[in-house]
């Protein structure tokens, strides 16, 4: 399960996306919307994708997982279109025979989703705006 949409994501729907009988564990990730970023007050945030290109990249990712852990299954969602504070951005869920392979999984989903899925916001501040894209996480 690898989509882009613009309506709000259900983590449950990704988590059942993955379940397997043959898995022990079930990581999940999911990206909010938050009220401070950078010192500034956030009012909402937009965001674009370009689908053609961020589904294979979505792809991309889960093979590379795929060669660094025995999972089971991965699910990632995106949403585009404005959000506001406390709505989830970003979904992912993985499944896997034991916690420490989707919990590793999982981060290493959400670190290449930033660093390589064609997916840009606009933060909308009190004073002012700005389009953020992919690039390099700071925690990996």
């Amino acid at each position: 399960m690898f989509e882009i949409t613009d309506q709000p994501i259900c983590p449950e729907t990704l988590v059942t996306a993955v379940s397997r009988s043959s898995s022990g564990a079930i990581a999940t990730f999911l990206g909010v919307v938050r009220e401070q970023t950078r010192g500034r007050r956030v009012l909402h945030l937009e965001y674009e994708a370009y689908g053609e290109m961020a589904i294979p990249k979505m792809r991309e990712i889960a093979d590379e997982i795929r060669g660094k852990w025995e999972v089971a299954e991965i699910a990632i969602v995106h949403r585009v279109g404005r959000l506001e504070i406390g709505e989830a951005s970003v979904a992912i869920a993985v499944s896997a025979p034991h916690r420490h392979q989707a919990l590793a999984a999982c981060a290493y989903a959400i670190d290449r989703l930033k660093e390589t899925v064609p997916v840009w916001k606009k933060e909308v501040w009190t004073d002012g705006e700005e389009w953020v894209g992919p690039a390099s996480c700071e925690h990996a």
